[in-house]
C-alpha cells in the first residue's frame, strides 16, 4: 500500500468565512450572510425573509389561483364578486413582486408582502364569504411569526382580527353563533399558530446561532490543525532521520522525504522486499524476515536503537539504528507505530576506527613499558641502590604500574566493544574473592588513612568465573578508595539470598550528581569534578564493570549523593545465566 507523503494538504473545507455584522433597524443583528467573495453583507434574518418572499409567497399565489378556479367552476363569474377579483388580483401582485424586488436593499419594506397577503385575503373573504378563504390567514401569520418573532406574530393577529372583525361589522343583522368561527375560533387558532410559530423560530435562531458559532470554532480547529500538520511535515521533512508511520492494520500511513530517499537508496527493510538481506548488529547474524525491524513495528513491536546493516560482509555496507514505537489514540486505544531510522555507518565507522587506533597504539606502548618496569624491578634490587635514588625509582615504578593499568583497561575495552568476552566458569567463593581484593589494596587505603570495615559475612559458594569477578571487585574497591575523602570509610560486605548473591561497596567519599549518573556506565567518561581534580583514571573501569556482571546474569547499580558518598551493588546469580 503506498505511503501518503507528508507535506500534502488536504483543501480546507466547513462554513465560508464570515465578517462584521450589517445590521438593520428592528432586525436581530446575528451576523452576515455571504452567496460570493464579493456578495453584499445582509443580516441572516433577512436572507431568511427574502427567502420567503420568493417560494412560499409563489405557494400562497398557488393557493389563490386553487380557489379562482374553484369558484368560477362551481359558481360562475358574478358582478357582485368585485371584491374577491380585486383581493385575487392584489395576491398576484404580491406573487410577482417577491421573486422581482431586491429586498435585501430594502429589508424594511419587507413586511409590505405579507401585509399585502393579509388585505388580499381579507378581500376575498369579503367577497365570496363561502369559500372560507380566512384559512389563507395561516401563510402570512406564520411568516411574520417566523420573520419578526413575536412581534410579527402580534401584528399578523392584530391585522387579521381588524380584518374579520371589519367584515362581521359591515355585514347586515345581528351576529349569530353562525359567525363563531370567524369571531372567535379563526382569531384564536391563528394566535395559537403565531405564539408556536414564533418561539420555534426563537429556538430555531439560537440553534442556528450556536450551531454557526459552533461551526466558526471548528474550522479555526480545523484551521489550526492543518497549520499544525504543516508545520509538522516541514520539520519531519528537514530532520536528517528517517519517519515511517503505521496505521493500527500494519499499512504505511506516513513517511518522511529523508526515509523516501534512503529506501531508494538501499531498498525497502520490510516484506515489500523480501529478497533485500539485513544483518543483526554483529554484522555477521542474517535475520530472517520475521525479525526485520519493519516487520516488528507493523505488528507493534516496540524495540530502541535497534542496529541492523544492510549488505553482504565484506562489501559496502550501511548501518541503521532504528527505534519504534507504539501510538494510541484520545481513549488509549493502538493506533498502530511509528518507525525512526537513522544512518549510523559513520558514527560506527568511527568509533571502530577510533577503537582501532587507541588497541594498536595502547599494544605498542604496552611492551616497551613492560620493559621499562622490567628494569626497574632490577634496579630496585640492587642492594647497593642509595636510599634517595630508590625512592625516584620507587615512584617511577609506581607511576609505570599505573599507566600499565591504564593500558590493560583500554584494550579491553577496545577489544570488548568488537567481540564479546568469554567466561571461564568454575566453582568459586565470592567471599574469597572479596578479602583477596581486599588485602591487595589495603596498603592504598592505609596511605589515606581510610578505613575498610567488613561486615559479618557468611560464605557464599557460586559458579562464575573468578578472576572476571575479582576485576569487577578490585575496580569497585579501587574507585572507593580513589574518590574518597582522606580518613573516610570504606564499607565493603557479601551476602546471598536463595539463588542471587550481593557485593554491595559504600563509601564516604565526593559522590557523583545527579546529571552524571546517568553517563557514568559510558565508556571513557568523567565527570567535570573528577577531571579537574588530581585523581587519575581512564573512565572504563565501570563499563567494564558491569558488562562483566552481566555477562553472568546479573546487574551493577550504582547510587550515589553528591558530597555524601557512593554505593556500588553487584547482583549475580549463583548458578550462572537467569
Amino acid at each position: 500500500m503506498p505511503a501518503k507523503p507528508i507535506g500534502e494538504r488536504t483543501p480546507p473545507s466547513g462554513p465560508s468565512a464570515s465578517g462584521d455584522t450589517a445590521s438593520a433597524p428592528g432586525l436581530a443583528d446575528t451576523g452576515p450572510t455571504r452567496t460570493g467573495p464579493h456578495a453584499v453583507e445582509v443580516p441572516r434574518r433577512v436572507g431568511r425573509m427574502t427567502g420567503y418572499s420568493a417560494f412560499p409567497q409563489l405557494l400562497f399565489g398557488l393557493a389563490v389561483v386553487a380557489i379562482l378556479f374553484a369558484t368560477l367552476l362551481f359558481q360562475g363569474v358574478d358582478d357582485n364578486s368585485v371584491l374577491f377579483y380585486i383581493g385575487v388580483i392584489l395576491a398576484f401582485i404580491a406573487t410577482a413582486l417577491a421573486p422581482i424586488v431586491p429586498w435585501h436593499q430594502v429589508p424594511r419594506l419587507l413586511i409590505a408582502l405579507p401585509i399585502l397577503d393579509i388585505i388580499a385575503i381579507a378581500l376575498i373573504r369579503q367577497g365570496e364569504p363561502l369559500i372560507g378563504a380566512g384559512l389563507l390567514w395561516v401563510f402570512p401569520t406564520i411568516w411574520m411569526a417566523t420573520a419578526f418573532g413575536l412581534a410579527g406574530a402580534v401584528t399578523a393577529i392584530v391585522l387579521v382580527c381588524t380584518s374579520s372583525w371589519s367584515s362581521l361589522a359591515m355585514t347586515p343583522g345581528d351576529i349569530t353563533i353562525a359567525n363563531l368561527p370567524a369571531l372567535v375560533i379563526l382569531p384564536t387558532v391563528l394566535a395559537f399558530v403565531a405564539v408556536s410559530t414564533a418561539m420555534t423560530a426563537k429556538r430555531t435562531e439560537a440553534q442556528r446561532v450556536l450551531l454557526n458559532k459552533q461551526a466558526g470554532q471548528l474550522e479555526t480547529a480545523l484551521g489550526r490543525a492543518q497549520d499544525q500538520e504543516s508545520r509538522l511535515a516541514e520539520i519531519l521533512n528537514a530532520v536528517n532521520f528517517g519517519v515511517v508511520r503505521f496505521d493500527r492494520i500494519g499499512a504505511r500511513a506516513m513517511v518522511n522525504r529523508f526515509q523516501t530517499r534512503l529506501q531508494d537508496e538501499v531498498g525497502e527493510l520490510s516484506d515489500v522486499n523480501p529478497a533485500l538481506p539485513v544483518w543483526a548488529e554483529d554484522g555477521l547474524t542474517l535475520l530472517q524476515p520475521q525479525d526485520k525491524p519493519y516487520i516488528r513495528a507493523r505488528r507493534g513491536e516496540e524495540f530502541e536503537n535497534l542496529t541492523v546493516w544492510l549488505g553482504a560482509p565484506g562489501t559496502e555496507r550501511i548501518a541503521l539504528a532504528l527505534t519504534s514505537r507504539r501510538l494510541y489514540d484520545h481513549e488509549g486505544g493502538y493506533d498502530g507505530t511509528v518507525l525512526v531510522s537513522r544512518n549510523v555507518t559513520s558514527e560506527i565507522n568511527a568509533i571502530r576506527a577510533r577503537d582501532d587506533l587507541v588497541a594498536s597504539v595502547s599494544h605498542e606502548l604496552r611492551t616497551p613499558l613492560t620493559s621499562i618496569l622490567g628494569y626497574l624491578d632490577l634496579a630496585l634490587d640492587d642492594p647497593g641502590l642509595p636510599p634517595r635514588v630508590a625512592k625516584q625509582l620507587t615512584i617511577a615504578q609506581t607511576n609505570g604500574d599505573r599507566l600499565l593499568e591504564l593500558i590493560a583497561d583500554i584494550l579491553a575495552a577496545s577489544r570488548d566493544v568488537n567481540r564479546t568476552m568469554v567466561l571461564e566458569r568454575s566453582e568459586c567463593e565470592l567471599r574469597e574473592i572479596v578479602d583477596r581484593s581486599v588485602e591487595s589494596l589495603a596498603h592504598v587505603a592505609a596511605e589515606r588513612s581510610i578505613t575498610i570495615v567488613r561486615h559479618d559475612e557468611e560464605a557464599v559458594p557460586l559458579f562464575a568465573d573468578p578472576f572476571r569477578l575479582r576485576q569487577v571487585v578490585d575496580n569497585l574497591l579501587s574507585n572507593g578508595i580513589k574518590y574518597n575523602r582522606d580518613g573516610g570509610e570504606l564499607s565493603v560486605g557479601v551476602t546471598s539470598e536463595g539463588d542471587t548473591a550481593w557485593v554491595i561497596v559504600r563509601d564516604t567519599g565526593i559522590g557523583i550528581s545527579e546529571e552524571d549518573q546517568p553517563k557514568l556506565f559510558e565508556r571513557f567518561f568523567r565527570s567535570d569534578l573528577v577531571r579537574n581534580s588530581t585523581v587519575h583514571g581512564s573512565g572504563l573501569g565501570l563499563a567494564i564493570s558491569r558488562d562483566i556482571v552481566r555477562l553472568h546474569g546479573g546487574d551493577l547499580t550504582v547510587h550515589s549523593v553528591l558530597g555524601e558518598g557512593t554505593t556500588a551493588v553487584v547482583r549475580i546469580p549463583r548458578g550462572g545465566t537467569e
